[in-house]
């Protein structure tokens, strides 16, 4: 094997990626850096990646020293960035329902209940296509990143439909749910996609011929989230009838079933590494589960509501959740505490997200505002105004300078730089 170049990976999370030959062929690995802070020793850092990664050799350490000084002055730039309005889109007809990015964050899709998906730029905020197809709402969207050429998108016409990003043309209808499709991922591979439907069923459809690999059966009740692990070995399903299901994406077995909330699941996410799931659910509690064996090894607690959204940060130090009680809050992974209560908010929270640096969150509220947050004080620091009713989704692009809120009701989608 001979090292050919070694690349920074800034987020999330921050790494180096390694090009290297091996039999004639080139191919990539990376180290991943979760723990890096711009207060790390990097001396005694690059030591422990020379002994674990034999493709560092002697003659590289400075130069991967002189990498990660750059990857932590990255870090160190947390900065006070202020949002902006920068555009007001109001080109669905009929409310949104959900907003997505692509990796990079030069484009990202609205899905609306007008029946179409849009394509936007994000730096001009023009319409680039409208994807036209389904005969009813279009809930559940994505981007298959990180290579961001496809779009899938999941409908109350039980269909889910794959989209050219470049021409905005179907590549393929996947038909076989018997009721809504509510959510839908791309695997890491952008090999499959999943769906998971009203009708208590989640499957796995082939990207390049369009057909069916294997249907997930066993929840009780309507599957209303879905991911899959990092490596796209696993895939999770939170459902309605209480529980959670892991599943082996590589066979379509049940792996093991996540069981101990009482009630209905909200969202189901596994971290960085894969070594947790975190769950959310209307039983106003998350849990922290050991994804390997699938023991709960923490009860989140100190809401007064249901738990409507709940994530990880990139590095999966941090988790935050939000909650219909109008308050949102950070607890630390580790020592699963609570560390910051986000409070201020008028109405129910039903979006949280950690910009990628980790250090920034965003709510989204029926209180037509989304506000960003320090993630350590839980102090907030704007309130994202304008929207006329209750904000539906919002997300932070690839960066964590710009922000996309989704109005569901007053039909528009709003850019924030």
């Amino acid at each position: 094997m001979k090292l050919k170049s070694l690349l920074l990976r800034y987020y999330p999370p921050v790494g180096i990626m390694l090009e290297y030959e091996k039999s004639g062929e080139l191919k990539t690995k990376s180290i991943d850096l979760l723990d890096l802070e711009p207060s790390t020793d990097v001396n005694a850092l690059v030591e422990e990646i020379r002994k674990a990664e034999p493709l560092i050799t002697a003659s590289r350490t400075e130069q991967v020293k002189f990498l990660i000084h750059r990857l932590q002055e990255k870090l160190g730039q947390h900065g006070n960035h202020k949002f902006y309005l920068f555009k007001v889109l109001r080109a669905h007809i009929l409310p949104l329902t959900n907003v997505a990015l692509n990796k990079s964050g030069s484009c990202f899709i609205t899905g609306s209940y007008d029946r179409t998906c849009k394509l936007w730029d994000t730096a001009s905020g023009e319409e680039l296509h409208t994807l036209e197809g389904h005969r009813n709402v279009v809930y559940a969207i994505a981007f298959n990143n990180p290579y961001g050429d496809k779009i899938a998108t999941g409908s109350f016409d039980k269909t889910c439909k794959l989209w050219s990003v470049e021409t905005g043309k179907c590549y393929h209808t996947f038909r076989g749910h018997t009721a809504e499709i509510v959510c839908l991922a791309f695997n890491p591979q952008s090999t499959l996609v999943a769906t998971g439907s009203m009708d208590t069923t989640a499957k796995l459809w082939d990207i390049r011929n369009g057909t069916e690999v294997f249907t997930l059966t066993g929840h009780s009740a309507e599957i209303i989230s879905l991911s899959f692990n990092t490596s796209g070995d696993r895939i999770i399903t939170g459902s309605f009838d209480h529980t959670v299901a892991v599943w082996d994406a590589d066979t379509g077995r049940k792996a093991y079933t996540l069981i101990g909330h009482c009630g209905e699941i909200s969202s189901a996410v596994f971290n960085w590494d894969c070594s947790l799931i975190l769950t959310g659910s209307m039983d106003k509690t998350c849990m922290l589960w050991d994804a390997t064996n699938g023991k709960c090894v923490a009860t989140l607690t100190g809401h007064d509501d249901e738990i409507l959204d709940s994530c990880f940060d990139y590095t999966g130090k941090l988790i935050a959740t939000a909650s219909a009680d109008g308050t949102a809050r950070v607890f630390s992974a580790a020592t699963r505490k609570c560390i910051a209560k986000l409070e201020g908010h008028e109405g129910e929270i039903s979006k949280i997200s950690f910009n990628p640096q980790g250090h920034r969150l965003l709510t989204g509220s029926s209180d037509k505002t989304a506000r960003i947050w320090d993630a350590q004080t839980g102090q907030c620091l704007q309130v994202l105004e304008g929207h006329t009713d209750e904000i539906f989704s919002c997300a932070f692009n690839y960066e964590g300078n710009i922000v996309i809120t989704v109005g569901s009701k007053d039909n528009t989608c709003r850019i924030w730089r």
